[in-house]
């Protein structure tokens, strides 16, 4: 059977790139097209005028599937109640025909072993791996379950989607009172017994009497290698990169929001993390790209489960002084839009933009006392362990749930039968 007799349309997006602004509707391009899910942190909006003009073939709706058709290539994920999206470039709309199959189990089978083989199969040997919408509209499937079972293993595959998404949620919770209380203190100023204080003129504007402007050098630890980049290009690469040992931090690992991603390391040996030793970054460490995707950064988790790694070409690491600032204050500063702006504006716009070592080392932030850092510090860390906890929460239910997916759809798992209710089912499978 082919994808397009269980379809009611497939229609491709407009070959052009949506005008933003700040607000609006998402504009669904393929970075934002994950595994099943929408990744809708950082996405391009569009205003009425445009969403109208680039939904004209057809207006997506609940139970629509949306396809990358470029990198990365048959990434797939079901539009949810609540979300009016249009398509950006390299994508295409699935419109399921619900009486044939069912959408969220049609979602899980196109990001499914079986399918995904196919995918890929089409798009070896291209330069840029791509899709075409007759290699979509006649991509062949596997016999389907009856559609009361389709819905049966939706079911269970989605009640672990929904868990992973109410995790996802605690963690933007905690992550927007850290925040709220960080700029309450450090950008408005109204932390605990500011009345009492005076203001004095900066070259980072009015700061309250005692606070100080430095430069990040200053702040760093009594250590060689405290500030440095990575490696020269000839020292890292693809060859260098085995099956486990020392990870590599690349940009796949950083966000702008500054929150860190384990999910993606590649690994060098314990013998060529030993060559490149100045490259070393702990637990702790804060790391900023320095060129590509300016902005990125994140700060290295204690419990990660690794003692060391490696910063890429493209990233540069800093170590911090506990006794000069706190880490997760500057960590903080850093990852603050107004710190984001002055280092977008500080950068080398020649060729890949990138801002240099020096720059970083020079980039100047403001130093309020230790002691109300550390206030500020306490409270980051306890909202950072719950984030923490909530990350290793959804790594497992997504471990499980990627588990139990090919054997579902494969008919290996037979739920035909079943007569227990989802939760009860995640629950017997954590």
């Amino acid at each position: 059977m082919k994808l397009d007799a269980l379809c009611k349309l497939i229609v491709d997006c407009e070959h052009k790139t949506a005008p933003t602004q700040a607000e609006g509707y998402p504009s669904i391009r393929t970075p934002n097209i994950g595994r099943g899910v929408f990744l809708l942190d950082g996405v391009n909006r569009v205003s009425e005028d445009t969403y109208q003009l680039w939904t004209r073939r057809a207006v997506p709706q609940y139970g629509d599937l949306i396809m990358a058709r470029e990198a990365p290539v048959g990434n797939v994920a079901m539009v949810p109640q609540g979300l009016y999206p249009c398509l950006g470039q390299r994508t295409l709309l699935i419109r399921p025909n619900p009486e044939l199959v069912s959408p969220r189990y049609l979602t899980y089978l196109l990001i499914g072993d079986e399918v995904q083989g196919i995918i890929h199969g089409l798009t070896n040997g291209v330069t840029v791996p791509h899709l075409n919408m007759e290699d979509v509209r006649s991509l062949p499937l596997p016999p389907l379950p009856s559609l009361p079972t389709q819905c049966k293993i939706a079911s269970l595959l989605s009640a672990y989607d929904d868990l992973i998404e109410n995790n996802t949620r605690r963690i933007a919770v905690l992550e927007a009172m850290a925040e709220a209380i960080y700029r309450e203190w450090f950008v408005e100023f109204r932390f605990p017994g500011h009345e009492k204080l005076k203001f004095v003129d900066s070259p980072l504007g009015k700061i309250p009497t005692g606070w100080q402007v430095v430069r990040l050098d200053s702040l760093k630890a009594d250590q060689p290698y405290a500030i440095i980049g990575g490696p020269f290009g000839s020292n890292l690469g693809t060859k260098d990169y085995t099956e486990n040992g020392v990870p590599v931090i690349r940009g796949t690992n950083l966000s702008e929001t500054g929150r860190f991603r384990p999910d993606d390391f590649v690994f060098v040996s314990e013998e060529k993390a030993e060559e490149l030793r100045a490259n070393l970054a702990r637990p702790g460490d804060i790391v900023v790209t320095q060129r590509g995707t300016l902005g990125q950064l994140g700060m290295i988790p204690y419990n990660i489960g690794y003692d060391r790694f490696i910063i890429s070409q493209s990233q540069m690491k800093v170590t911090l002084s506990d006794v000069k600032a706190k880490r997760e204050y500057v960590f903080y500063v850093l990852r603050s839009s107004d710190a984001n702006t002055r280092i977008k504006n500080l950068a080398v716009s020649s060729g890949v933009p990138h801002i240099n070592l020096g720059t970083l080392r020079d980039f100047e932030i403001v130093l309020p006392p230790l002691w109300m850092q550390q206030r500020f510090a306490d409270f980051a860390a306890v909202a950072e362990e719950g984030i923490e906890l909530n990350m290793k929460r959804i790594r497992n239910l997504r471990t499980t749930r990627d588990l139990l997916l090919p054997k579902l759809i494969s008919g290996q798992l037979d739920v035909e039968d079943l007569d227990i209710e989802t939760a009860e089912a995640v629950a017997m499978t954590e």
